[in-house]
């Protein structure tokens, strides 16, 4: 079913929009690191039982990390569970992009992670793939780009990539890393990623 979870507008969706903005500069008070947490959590369980479809089309672009969880491990279950949830300082940009290869429809392109702190920047790209039944993009890095005050100072591959290139399609997602998107409008989009942490993006402009 493909559908959009902002056509009632939930209250989930309306504090993360809330945190977006407030993120964003807008003058509006964010909600608290508990309450962000809470809505992600009710967001992905509405997706589920609404069995939602997103585009890979509607995940190009470039989006700046808003919010995040940390995953820690309960000795006592013996598996992982979320750890306190906090916005990312201003100071730290990271984004995350994704572009479409020049084959249409195959749900292939590429990924990009970009960390910016003052006048140095790191980012690192490979290949992706996007399950659309799933809403799972499988993704590995293989490329290491470092700049410094706006010049380029290390641009090469990484030995760190999983799989080369050429191979990547035919990876099992097991042994990919991944996320596993359960919102994505206009502005923002969250995820979850393979190691079970949440994450909010706001689109970058």
């Amino acid at each position: 079913m493909t559908a959009d979870l902002t056509t009632a507008t939930p209250d989930f969706v309306s504090v993360l929009s809330q945190a977006a903005a407030a993120f964003q500069g807008q003058g509006i008070k964010r909600p608290t690191a508990e309450i962000v947490v809470n809505a992600l959590l009710q967001a992905e369980k509405a997706s589920k039982q609404q069995r939602l479809t997103y585009s890979f089309d509607s995940l190009l672009g470039k989006w700046r990390l808003c919010f995040a969880t940390g995953t820690k491990k309960a000795r006592e279950r013996g598996g992982i569970v979320l750890g306190k949830g906090l916005y990312v300082p201003k100071f730290a940009a990271i984004y995350i992009s994704f572009s479409a290869a020049l084959e249409q429809g195959l749900g292939r392109g590429e990924v990009g992670n970009q960390v910016q702190l003052g006048t140095v920047s790191l980012k690192l790209t490979g290949p992706a793939q996007y399950l659309g039944k799933k809403n799972l993009l499988a993704f590995d890095f293989n490329h290491m780009l470092i700049g410094l005050f706006g010049r380029v100072v290390y641009n090469r591959p990484i030995r760190s990539g999983k799989v080369q290139s050429e191979d990547f399609y035919n990876q099992p997602i097991a042994k990919l890393p991944f996320f596993a998107f359960f919102v994505v409008t206009e502005d923002f989009i969250a995820a979850r990623g393979r190691g079970g942490g949440l994450a909010l993006w706001i689109r970058e402009t």
